[in-house]
């Protein structure tokens, strides 16, 4: 694992918010807005983008933790971008805090992790549990 970021690092990253990226259970939308497994799957894309940089070759990144507190709504058409600040690591895992936002107005916060592991390590890991 590279080490090339110090805290208080940050990335960045946008999405708009469609149709497709609110809740739907049993095939009917709960609400108009962006779901929860929405803002799973950009935050954790966003804090990703430091993973990405400190890889070295052999090695993969596996999410360990996500924190979501919501503060407010996104609604179908707007831009959410997300901060995410590289925080420290410990035993291989990075751990960052992010802020989601819609304009001035914060959308979420929280933490996430992601440990970076031997690709070989990952393999036997997941071949074991499918057996």
């Amino acid at each position: 694992m590279k080490s090339v970021f110090r805290k208080g690092d940050i990335k960045r990253h946008s999405f708009i918010v469609t149709e497709k990226d609110v809740a739907h259970f049993e095939k009917q939308a709960v609400h108009d807005v962006c779901a929860t497994f929405t803002l799973a799957r950009e935050i954790e894309w966003a804090t990703r983008l430091f993973v990405l940089d400190m890889l070295e070759a052999g090695e993969e990144g596996i999410g360990t933790h996500l924190n979501i507190q919501h503060v407010a709504p996104a609604l179908i058409g707007e831009e959410v971008n997300i901060i995410a600040e590289f925080n420290d690591i410990v035993d291989k895992e990075i751990i960052c805090s992010y802020t989601a936002k819609v304009g001035d107005r914060i959308v979420s916060k929280g933490t996430t992790g992601q440990k970076i592991l031997p690709k070989e390590k990952l393999n036997h890991i997941f071949n074991n549990l499918s057996k």
